[in-house]
C-alpha cells in the first residue's frame, strides 16, 4: 500500500440516508481512490477510546450498534467481515517495539459504526479481514502521530491503513437538513486543509493550540485523533491529498484526505 487515509464518517445516518454526499465518495473507493485489494484493513476509529492502545483479535467481526434512537433500519444492517488476528498481533508487535509499554488484546469486540458504517460502502462485500485498533483521547496529537508512526511497516506488508473519525465533530451544535456552515467550522476545516496540504504536521499535532476554533470544533478530541495516526503512519515526508469535501447538518465536516509517501 503506498498510501494511509483518514476518512470522516459524519453521522451514522449515512449508512441509510442516500442524500449524505460522503456516501457515494465512499461507494466509489475501489473504482476512483484505491483499486488495489489490501491483505487487510487496519482501522483506527474514534469510537473505541481506551486507557491503552488495544487490538480486537477475532475471527470475525461483530458489527456493533454504537448508536442510540436512530430509525430501526440502521439496527438491522450487518458488516459480518472477517478478523485478522494475525493482523493485530502485529500491531501489537510493532508499538512494543516501538516504546509503547502496554497494548491489550480484545478477544471479543467487533466494529463499532466509525468502522462498519464506512467499510459498509468502500468493502460491500465485507470480505477484507479488518482489525481495529483504538484511540487514547486522554492523550495528544503528537502521540497519536508517533503511535501511526510505528505502524509504518504495515504499509509494505499490504495493509490499508485508516484512519475514520470527523473533520469536525461538535455534537452539541447539530443542525437538520442543508442548514448554513456557521463560520467557526468552515474557518477550523479550512486551517486544517491549508495546514495538511502544506504539510505542516506539527501545527497539526498541536491543533488545539493553534487552529481557529479547536474547541469549537472538537470539544472531545476523539474523532480527531484517528487523523494523527493516518498522518504518522504514512511516513516521514508524507504528502496529503483532500480527495473529498462535503457537508451535512450544517457542521459535519466529510473532508478526507489521503497521505503518500513523497517518493
Amino acid at each position: 500500500m503506498e498510501s494511509t487515509f483518514f476518512i470522516s464518517h459524519g453521522s451514522p445516518m449515512m449508512s441509510i440516508d442516500e442524500s449524505i454526499q460522503a456516501r457515494h465518495f465512499l461507494s466509489s473507493w475501489k473504482d476512483a481512490v484505491l483499486p488495489q485489494r489490501p491483505k487487510a484493513i487496519l482501522m483506527i476509529s474514534g469510537h473505541w477510546d481506551t486507557k491503552d492502545p488495544s487490538v480486537n483479535v477475532v475471527p470475525r467481526n461483530d458489527t456493533i450498534y454504537d448508536f442510540y434512537n436512530f430509525p430501526k433500519p440502521m439496527y438491522e444492517l450487518k458488516y459480518p467481515a472477517p478478523g485478522a488476528p494475525e493482523l493485530a498481533k502485529r500491531v501489537k508487535e510493532l508499538l512494543l517495539a516501538s516504546g509503547f509499554k502496554r497494548v491489550n488484546e480484545d478477544t471479543k469486540r467487533g466494529l463499532d459504526h466509525g468502522a462498519w458504517v464506512p467499510l459498509m460502502f468502500m468493502y460491500p462485500e465485507a470480505d477484507v479481514p479488518v482489525c481495529q485498533l483504538s484511540i487514547q483521547s486522554d492523550r495528544d496529537g503528537t502521540y497519536h502521530y508517533n503511535l501511526g508512526k510505528a505502524l509504518v511497516p504495515l504499509k509494505e506488508e499490504g495493509v490499508l491503513i485508516v484512519g475514520s473519525g470527523s473533520t469536525t465533530h461538535n455534537l452539541r451544535d447539530i443542525h437538520s437538513g442543508d442548514a448554513p456552515v456557521p463560520s467557526w467550522a468552515s474557518e477550523f476545516d479550512a486551517w486544517l486543509k491549508d495546514a495538511l496540504l502544506g504539510g505542516r504536521y506539527e501545527d497539526v499535532n498541536h491543533y488545539d493550540e493553534i487552529a481557529p476554533h479547536a474547541k469549537k470544533a472538537h470539544p472531545w478530541p476523539d474523532h480527531f485523533y484517528p487523523l494523527h495516526v493516518a498522518m504518522g503512519a504514512a511516513g516521514v515526508n508524507a504528502k496529503a491529498k483532500l480527495i473529498h469535501h462535503s457537508w451535512s447538518n450544517g457542521t459535519l465536516s466529510y473532508a478526507s484526505y489521503e497521505f503518500t509517501k513523497d517518493s
